[in-house]
């Protein structure tokens, strides 16, 4: 599978243990690579929908200048968007708790951006998922906080954690992407690189 990308050096640019065990499950070879300092700040007056797609290129943009002529740089940025609020990580865990009781007892979008890109070419897009929390105890909250410190996770919670066990009702769309990888579309957008 995926004979395509044998003349490529894949680096996914990313510290996430999460997308390294996803991407690790197309079976592809790839390395971790990551440049300190990348930002993640957007303009204030982009639309929400762009915003992951927009970080996820300029992480782009950061790897380009020392790319190798045979590398495929994968980056990625996952949000998440309540009402028109974006939730990014959490600073500690009073905003990890404000963030919770937002998602608390309502639905939300997480929108992963990724950008495939080598010296030649570069696509990029993004992958929405619709998740629905019951309505969650402070108690519940508490308890994931301190038992999870999610303060590396969009909206302050994995879904592949406790919280998710108890707490989401509903899915519609990719379970992997709210987990910060949409790896059926990578693989169909790996399938067709040249």
């Amino acid at each position: 599978m995926l004979d395509n990308l044998k003349k490529y050096h894949i680096v996914l640019a990313s510290n996430s243990p999460r997308r390294r065990e996803l991407l690790g499950g197309l079976g592809i070879d790839f390395q971790v690579k990551v440049l300190p300092d990348v930002s993640e700040n957007f303009p204030e007056n982009l639309p929400v929908e762009r915003v992951a797609e927009f970080i996820a290129k300029e992480k782009a943009e950061a790897y380009r200048e020392a790319m190798q002529a045979n590398e495929l740089i994968i980056t990625a940025d996952t949000i998440v968007v309540v009402g028109s609020e974006v939730l990014g990580k959490p600073a500690g865990p009073d905003e990890a708790r404000s963030m919770l009781q937002k998602l608390s007892g309502c639905s939300h979008q997480v929108i992963t951006g990724v950008c495939l890109t080598t010296l030649q070419e570069q696509r990029c897009f993004s992958v929405t998922t619709h998740v629905t929390f019951k309505q969650l105890s402070q108690e519940e909250i508490d308890y994931y906080i301190a038992t999870y410190q999610p303060f590396d996770k969009a909206g302050a919670y994995g879904i592949q954690e406790w919280i998710g066990y108890i707490g989401v009702t509903r899915l519609e769309g990719s379970y992997f992407n709210v987990m910060g990888l949409p790896v059926q579309r990578i693989y169909t957008e790996l399938q067709t690189f040249q």
